[in-house]
């Protein structure tokens, strides 16, 4: 009863640390499943410490360490000294977009603890119950905040890109079934962890011999607790090894050798004659080896040749498309209107324009300004970027003479419904196309590890070419079949299969969460009642 505040704020903030750590490059994934069962415990329990604060601190304290260390990589963006931005102003602009988006990851983990909190001292919640209700608020919360416009740490990307059993839980109901799962052990361990100090405080003023005779029996709630969590994490990854272990099938008439190029153009030449010059040398004879190499078709990554369509139809690439006659994806610059968009093209071999998709899920602030007709002229002072792109219809298909593909157009690789969709229109092969040069290397992996989120949950392989790296090839199981090098020039084929199937999520979504929330609903009122 002793406790400062102090000290469960440090544990609070602690296991946001930990969760931060799970995520790629460091990929510390089996934290994940513990790291958040000191939050939960803060927030249903507080008052055993004597703590008379309100569980929001302790929650702000929890998603400011796991989505600040997460997404520290967006202050990559300084120094902006070439954009002829000042040092400083380069710094503060990155220091607000680091702290803008933690504080909105962190809003989600202040809401849960609230309702949770609120519902707890409501209604006087069992053990199950909360564990219930705790996992069904947070995956609402996380399906609330992936529809929005600003989405990219998801509890489930914790596991990525290296525990594939649990990740082939997407298969059944997308990312959150994963979350599910984390919150859920997490919610079970905490819950044991509770049984143990109303233990103790239940028999803190008896006799010593009675004490160890009361605690041998009170040990045992908090051993069927843990042994629930243990059953499971076992039961939940037996199920992910038996899709992961299902075998491709793979028939030679559905191959598609396919080429990727990285061209390794730095933002600080990209958008000037230098960078243009050198983007036109790399990838023409990037493609033109390629070609040679007997590919079907070249992938390049996002806006590889800023240009449009019309401009690249004056340049040496588009030439050596008809000299070669190899399909290329090409990332440039649409038109609409008086607008531009951030565009892949499909140039046949013949040099004539086959599709065209256009990025639906615009990056805030880098490329568009939210609510422009209020804040434009605010943030046009505050920010040097061209935020002035427009965003292309979220209803496109792409497709293609070897079949429709499904499209992400680099930060759209965040949001699984994207992909979703397009699996369930018939797209049968994933490519992505991003441009990571603004961040440091720690952006490049956790973008890889969601595209392999993506390869499993629709059941494709995916093509990744990225501007800087890491481009890569990835099967349906989330194996990653090659990975390029970082600031690294690089080409490479590899031959990737169209697929047809339909997993469980891409026929029905994310049926789980409402089912969750529902029954979570249910049990709340009856409790309430009975």
């Amino acid at each position: 009863m002793g406790q400062t505040f102090g000290l469960p704020l440090m544990l609070a903030f602690g296991g946001g640390i930990l969760m931060g750590f799970t995520t790629a490059p460091v990929s510390a994934w089996p934290l994940a499943w513990v790291a958040l069962a000191p939050l939960w415990f803060l927030v249903v329990k507080s008052q055993i410490l004597g703590i008379r604060k309100t569980p929001l601190t302790f929650a702000l304290a929890w998603g400011f360490g796991y989505h600040g260390l997460a997404l520290f990589w967006i202050t990559g963006v300084h120094p902006m000294t070439w954009m002829g931005v000042p040092w400083l102003a380069s710094l503060a602009i990155a220091l607000f977009c680091w702290l803008f988006i933690t504080f909105w990851g962190a809003a989600l983990v202040a809401i849960w603890a609230s309702c949770l909190f609120w519902v707890n001292q409501k209604s006087k919640l069992s053990p199950g119950m909360r564990v219930l209700i705790g996992t069904a608020l947070w995956c609402g919360l996380e399906a609330v905040w992936s529809n929005g416009p600003l989405w990219w740490s998801s509890l489930s990307y914790t596991q990525s890109p290296h525990n594939l059993l649990i990740l082939h839980l997407g298969q059944i109901s997308g990312p959150l079934m994963v979350t599910a799962a984390i919150v859920a052990v997490n919610g079970l361990i905490a819950e044991a962890w509770i049984n143990y100090k109303e233990a103790k405080a239940q028999v803190g003023g008896q006799g010593r011999k009675k004490i160890n005779i009361l605690a041998h029996f009170l040990v045992i709630p908090n051993f069927r607790y843990l042994s629930i969590a243990t059953g499971l994490i076992v039961g939940l990854h037996l199920i992910g090894l038996g899709l992961y272990t299902r075998p491709l099938i793979q028939p030679p008439a559905t191959a598609l050798k396919v080429g990727i190029i990285q061209g390794n153009i730095p933002n600080e030449i990209k958008l000037y004659p230098g960078g243009w010059r050198r983007a036109i040398e790399g990838y023409t004879s990037g493609y033109q080896t390629l070609a040679e190499q007997g590919v079907n078709a070249v992938l390049t990554p996002e806006t590889a040749l800023p240009f449009t369509l019309d401009e690249l139809r004056r340049g040496s690439f588009y030439s050596a498309v008809l000299e070669k006659g190899v399909l290329a994806w090409v990332g440039g610059f649409g038109e609409q209107g008086r607008s531009i968009t951030n565009s892949l093209f499909t140039l046949t071999g013949t040099g004539e324009l086959f599709s065209r998709y256009d990025k639906a899920k615009l990056v805030p602030l880098g490329e568009y300004i939210p609510f422009e007709q209020f804040l434009g002229s605010f943030i046009d002072r505050l920010s040097p970027l061209d935020a002035h792109l427009i965003a292309g219809s979220r209803s496109q298909v792409f497709d293609t003479p070897f079949g429709r593909a499904i499209v992400g157009i680099c930060y759209e690789s965040a949001f699984a419904e994207h992909f979703r969709r397009q699996a369930a229109l018939g797209g049968q092969f994933i490519l992505t196309a991003s441009n990571n040069a603004h961040y440091s290397r720690t952006m490049p992996a956790q973008h890889h590890a969601q595209d392999v989120m993506r390869a499993i949950e629709s059941d494709r392989w995916a093509v990744r070419a990225t501007n800087t790296g890491y481009s890569g090839i990835i099967d349906p199981h989330g194996r990653t079949r090659w990975l390029s090098g970082i600031n690294t020039y690089e080409i490479h084929a590899a031959t990737v299969y169209r697929r047809q199937t339909q997993t469980l999520y891409v026929r029905w979504g994310d049926w789980l969460t409402p089912g969750l929330l529902i029954f979570a609903t249910i049990v709340w009122f009856l409790g309430r009642r009975y």
